[in-house]
């Protein structure tokens, strides 16, 4: 059951969030009850992967003994060691 919320946010910030939200193809309304749920989800307190991010499983491939966190370690030592 929805049901109305009131909130008081700064203007630019409402206007902001509209076209982000507009870019994605979401309402504003959507945007804030899925941050809300996440927050009090369970799923994320025990550091599960949402829905969303479940279903991008699968869409890269990389190798067996790919190292993440070697990676981005990597990555992040580049782009700030200019």
């Amino acid at each position: 059951m929805s049901t109305k919320l009131t909130l008081t946010v700064e203007k630019d910030i409402i206007e902001r969030a509209k076209v982000y939200a507009n870019q994605r193809g979401r309402s504003l309304s959507d945007l804030v009850e899925n941050f809300l749920r996440s927050l009090i989800s369970k799923e994320s307190e025990s550091n599960e992967l949402s829905p969303k991010v479940k279903k991008l499983l699968g869409s890269v491939k990389v190798q067996k003994n790919f190292d993440y966190k070697k990676e981005l370690s990597e990555a992040i030592n580049k782009k700030y060691s200019k």
